[in-house]
């Protein structure tokens, strides 16, 4: 069964308002008796009538008791005919528009507490339906990033203007390998990572240009930045080679030889 629909199907406000065959009204009990949630729903809905009912209970305007009572005594004074009213006519009038207030009082309540479940359930949908949406927006966007990235770095490398320097691993790490794209007329670097091992958070790669001996410094990166190409310093004509090291997060001054991961020959 299910208990969602089996509540929202309006069968429990209608069971409340003794609107049911018997074999319908069986029914419902057996299914409050098996299921908890749907005994919870029943009681609720029959608090809610119970509450509206009160709420909604005509009060007499003040004074109406009094005058009532000064009319009763004055008729008594007089010697008015007897007239003899036919039994239980007048009460089955009143007991009849007793009847019909509460009934229209309660198919008011069923009608209330219907429509708020549905518009409840409605907005929930609605809410889920914006939620989906906008993550549906975000993923497209990744998506389109990424194939900017990929058309961008594609339109790199096959471009005759950089040079492309790979670097094979040291000794410290024989397994390491990234590429260097260099576009000298441009000074623009891009670094491509095939295979760098992860580092702690305090530390970072550091690549290097070799220019007439020197290392220059060409910018610090981590190895899981998840873009195809990094774009690194600028460096300008001269340079020979270049290397990664590990160092510092945020970079050094010069770099730590001892920890060269990668070097590779322009």
């Amino acid at each position: 069964m299910n208990i969602e629909e089996y509540i929202s199907s309006g069968l429990l406000e209608a069971y409340v308002m003794d609107q049911l065959s018997p074999a319908e009204r069986t029914e419902v009990e057996q299914a409050a008796a098996d299921h908890p949630e749907i005994r919870e729903e029943l009681e609720k809905i029959e608090l809610s009538m119970e509450t509206l009912a009160f709420a909604t209970a005509v009060q007499p305007p003040e004074g109406v008791k009094d005058k009532l009572m000064q009319k009763i005594g004055a008729a008594e004074d007089k010697e008015a005919p007897v007239i003899a009213l036919q039994p239980g006519k007048s009460t089955g009038i009143l007991r009849f528009a007793a009847a019909a207030s509460v009934l229209v009082a309660l198919a008011s309540a069923v009608m209330a507490f219907t429509y708020w479940k549905k518009w409840q359930s409605a907005e929930n949908q609605l809410a889920d339906m914006i939620a989906q949406n906008a993550q549906f927006a975000e993923n497209y966007n990744q998506v389109n990033q990424q194939l900017d990235d990929i058309q961008n770095a594609v339109a790199i490398m096959n471009n005759t203007a950089y040079k492309r320097v790979v670097m094979a691993g040291t000794d410290n790490s024989p397994d390491a390998q990234a590429t260097v794209y260099w576009n000298e007329a441009t000074a623009d670097v891009y670094l491509s990572i095939q295979n760098l091992k992860a580092l702690s958070q305090d530390q970072q790669y550091q690549l290097w240009a070799i220019i007439d001996g020197k290392p220059v410094d060409a910018g610090v990166f981590d190895s899981n930045n998840g873009s195809f190409l990094v774009q690194m310093k600028n460096i300008t004509s001269g340079a020979a080679a270049f290397a990664v090291t590990i160092e510092p997060r945020g970079g050094s001054e010069n770099p730590s030889l001892e920890t060269m991961q990668v070097v590779g020959n322009v």
